[in-house]
């Protein structure tokens, strides 16, 4: 990936599509941070899952999984991103 700078409130206004699939997977929620390496760790989205009784998960991307960073779009290759996690 590119080494540009953009800012945290940047991107988590960006909606993130799936490479393969072309699928928008939503905005970002939060950002998992290794503070002793200074760098992000990966993104966290809301899960499609959604029903009454269910706890309130999010779906884990490693950082790693980006592709690009665009304008207004952020494209992940979405292999192994099944992580899910409870926020």
């Amino acid at each position: 990936m590119e080494s540009e700078m953009f800012s945290l409130s940047s991107i988590k206004s960006m909606e993130v599509i799936e490479l393969n699939t072309g699928a928008k997977l939503g905005y970002i929620l939060d950002f998992k941070i290794d503070c002793e390496e200074n760098k992000v760790q990966s993104i966290l989205l809301p899960s499609l899952k959604v029903g009454w009784f269910s706890k309130k998960e999010c779906i884990e991307i490693p950082w790693s999984n980006i592709a690009k960073i665009g304008v207004d779009v952020i494209i992940v290759n979405s292999i192994n991103i099944a992580n899910n996690i409870d926020d």
